[in-house]
C-alpha cells in the first residue's frame, strides 16, 4: 500500500468498528507499518503480514481498549511482545503513561527504539518479568490501568498483572472466544489477589458488514491490597493456579 492508500484504510477499518482515525494517527500508523516490517523480516515480531490485516488485527484489535482507559492515567502494558497495544495507544492516547513490560530483552529493545522514532514520548519499554516487577515497590500498585493482551490463561494472568495495579485502579485482558470460561475459573484468583469483576464486554472485531472476529474485554477492579505472597514464582502460577 502506499502511504495515501493506508492512511484511507485505516480510517475505514476504525470508522467501521465504531472509533475515529485522524490522518495524523493513521499516518503514524502506517510508519510504525514499515518499521514493524523491516525489523521482521530478521525479528519474529509479528506473523501477520499483509497490511490490510495488520490495520485491524492489530491497530484496531489493540485500541478497543482504549474507550475504557480514563484520561491522563498510568498504563502498564504485561507482555506487550511487540508492543501491542502499547504502541498504538501511545499514538492515540498521548495523555497517558505508558509502561510496555516484557520479558524478550529483544523485543523490548524494538519497541523502545520504535517509540524513539515515531516520537512517542509517553511510553517507555522495560525488560523484565511481571512476577519480579509485581513485587518492586516503584512497580507493584503503582498503576491505574494494566493491560493485557494475549499473553495467558487468566487465572495466570490475574496473579501477574493484579499486583501492577492501584487499589481503585483497574485490569483489562483482551481475550477472543473462550473469555467466559477464563473468568468462570479465574474467579478464585481474582478474589485472592484484591480484584473483582467489573463486567465481560463482548466487542467483536468487524472486517466488513458481514464479516467478524469473536472479541472480548475482561475488566477487572482492584478493590483491595493484593496480598504480600502474590505473585508467586511463575513456576507456581504455572503448575498451581490459583
Amino acid at each position: 500500500m502506499t502511504r495515501p492508500e493506508f492512511v484511507s484504510a485505516c480510517q475505514s477499518a476504525f470508522f467501521l468498528n465504531g472509533m475515529e482515525c485522524t490522518p495524523e494517527q493513521a499516518e503514524a500508523l502506517f510508519d510504525l507499518t514499515q518499521r514493524m516490517l523491516s525489523v521482521n523480516q530478521s525479528m519474529n515480531l509479528t506473523a501477520i503480514t499483509e497490511e490490510i490485516a495488520i490495520i485491524f488485527k492489530h491497530y484496531v484489535d489493540s485500541l478497543m481498549i482504549s474507550a475504557h482507559i480514563p484520561p491522563n492515567t498510568s498504563v502498564i502494558d504485561v507482555g506487550c511482545g511487540a508492543g501491542f497495544p502499547s504502541l498504538p495507544l501511545a499514538i492515540f492516547r498521548p495523555d497517558l503513561r505508558i509502561v510496555a513490560l516484557d520479558g524478550t530483552a529483544k523485543r523490548i529493545r524494538y519497541v523502545e527504539e520504535t517509540a524513539s522514532i515515531l516520537g512517542l514520548e509517553n511510553l517507555t519499554a522495560i525488560s523484565g518479568r511481571a512476577e519480579e516487577y509485581g513485587i518492586k515497590a516503584e512497580f507493584r500498585e503503582q498503576f491505574d490501568i494494566v493491560t493485557a493482551r494475549a499473553v495467558a490463561n487468566l487465572r495466570v494472568l490475574c496473579e501477574l498483572c493484579l499486583p501492577f495495579a492501584k487499589v481503585g485502579g483497574a485490569m483489562i485482558s483482551m481475550k477472543s472466544a473462550q473469555a467466559e470460561e477464563e473468568l468462570t475459573e479465574a474467579k478464585s484468583c481474582i478474589t485472592q489477589c484484591g480484584g473483582k469483576t467489573r463486567k465481560l464486554l463482548p466487542c467483536d472485531l468487524k472486517f466488513s458488514n458481514d464479516s467478524s472476529e469473536s472479541r472480548n474485554l475482561i475488566i477487572i477492579d482492584k478493590k483491595a491490597a493484593t496480598p504480600k505472597n502474590f505473585p508467586r514464582h511463575f513456576s507456581k502460577i504455572s503448575k498451581k493456579p490459583l
